[in-house]
């Protein structure tokens, strides 16, 4: 389900072009615990795990990095002041940036207002080290179970319109899960508790990043339904 607006972007043809060269790149994925991907996985790899695994191996580009700096509880007001450790200082070709999860919740929010201009700044940052940004929704989450972050969708509007109005290439996860929540009991097979993805929520945000992107291969082992045949 490939954003159409995706397309339009100058970005997105940028990326197109340097996946299908030679030159290695450097991805930086980073924000909160769910790209972190640290004890709610069991185990099993993170999405931006997965991602590497089809981005060294499958598509042997061997020499790409594919580095992580999530970090648990964060929100755009702890990116920010930490953008030269966590993103920066590795020189980066493309940075994916999930957040909100956090932002959202009454014990640490940050204000809609602040996170929307927390996320223009970070794509101007991003931008400025000559480096594609990629912006991602986070998943749904059982939000009955964690009214705490009851206003999320608001912050999931607002990562959409910054992206349609900074011209950012966008992942929405969050569109993609409603959508596969209204046919099937994801917020139970997807999620291990009310906010994080289990091992097969992961993969199957891996697998719309790799749809988004045009890497998509149902042949490939990253990329098909039957490597979810042993996640329980």
């Amino acid at each position: 389900m490939i954003r159409p607006f995706n397309k339009r972007k100058h970005e997105f043809g940028q990326l197109q072009g340097m996946l299908k060269a030679k030159a290695p790149l450097i991805w930086v994925f980073t924000g909160d615990s769910i790209t972190q991907g640290a004890k709610h996985t069991n185990g099993f790899r993170s999405y931006q795990e997965v991602f590497s695994e089809r981005i060294r191996w499958e598509l042997s580009r061997v020499r790409d990095f594919v580095i992580n700096t999530g970090v648990s509880g964060n929100t755009t007001a702890n990116v920010l002041p930490d953008f030269d450790w966590r993103v920066a200082q590795f020189k980066p070709a493309v940075v994916s940036l999930m957040i909100g999860t956090n932002d959202c919740a009454s014990d640490r929010r940050v204000a809609p207002d602040d996170f929307r201009k927390n996320l223009q700044l970070l794509v101007t940052k991003i931008r400025e080290l000559k480096a594609i940004p990629l912006l991602q929704t986070p998943n749904i989450i059982r939000i009955q179970d964690a009214p705490e972050r009851a206003t999320l969708p608001d912050y999931i509007k607002i990562i959409q319109t910054v992206a349609e109005e900074q011209n950012v290439i966008l992942i929405d996860q969050w569109e993609y899960w409603t959508a596969m929540a209204a046919q099937h009991d994801i917020r139970s097979t997807w999620l291990k508790d009310p906010l994080h993805p289990n091992g097969t929520g992961h993969l199957e945000m891996a697998r719309l990043i790799f749809k988004e992107l045009e890497i998509f291969d149902p042949a490939s082992f990253t990329c098909s339904a039957n490597i979810h045949e042993n996640i329980k």
